[in-house]
């Protein structure tokens, strides 16, 4: 049985528009947040990349079912031109990962050292981290020891196990708190967790970027499957 190239095309795109959904933004933004001031914006542009993609898949469709040519090229350019894009971005952070931790890990200091109750983005952010991943403080829950808001309030109630079983006297007491609180330093647990999860997000990005070029190809194919046809029929 043969395989029109039309189908080809239309299965790429329609599987392209799955694996690019745009992904949460608010649970990549507190992290974020604690790398830099600039990066806080890195979850809507992955957002917007995502939308631009879709669009795109969008406009590889319309330009099948039309058959144009020029449209078809059109598409495999700017296919290749994320193509490229994705892949200096994957060089780029991998050239530069350790400083990425390093900047994560100064950032994450000082958020525990200006740490206050009155939810600004980067104490929001600690307490997300430390409720979501059960960790305290950057290396363990001592750091907060050495904070200004241990001197007032003890331990932040987002370390704590048991919210049911966590007093502001236990906080207060690092000797009571060690049975209170969780002991993990966030750091540790953040680093190790994205680590853990380069080989899955390696395996998404290789499986997207094949999709890509499976793209290009099937583009460039079709725009001369056509081209030929247009001159036997002449």
């Amino acid at each position: 049985m043969r395989i029109h190239p039309d189908s080809l095309i239309l299965l790429f795109h329609f599987v392209g528009h799955a694996v690019n959904k745009p992904c949460k933004s608010r649970d990549l933004a507190v992290y974020f947040s604690l790398l830099d001031e600039k990066a806080t914006n890195v979850p809507f542009v992955l957002v917007g990349a995502g939308t631009v993609v879709v669009l795109l898949g969008t406009f590889g469709c319309f330009a099948t079912c039309r058959g144009s040519t020029w449209m078809l090229k059109l598409y495999a350019m700017l296919l290749s031109l994320i193509f490229l894009i994705v892949l200096v971005a994957a060089v780029v952070g991998f050239v530069f990962r350790h400083e990425i931790k390093t900047n994560f890990e100064s950032n994450l200091n000082l958020a525990l050292r200006d740490y206050n109750v009155t939810a600004d983005r980067h104490s929001e952010a600690v307490d997300t981290i430390q409720r979501t991943l059960h960790c305290c403080g950057v290396q363990n829950y001592s750091d907060w020891e050495r904070t200004e808001y241990f001197t007032q309030r003890g331990i932040p109630r987002s370390c704590c196990k048991s919210q049911d079983d966590c007093s502001e006297e236990d906080l207060k007491d690092p000797s009571k708190a060690k049975l209170k609180v969780f002991v993990d330093g966030c750091f540790f647990l953040v680093t190790s967790t994205m680590e853990s999860k380069m080989s899955v997000v390696a395996g998404i990005s290789f499986g997207i970027a094949c999709f890509q070029l499976v793209g290009i190809i099937l583009a460039c194919c079709l725009s001369q499957y056509i081209t030929n046809n247009q001159y036997e029929m002449v």
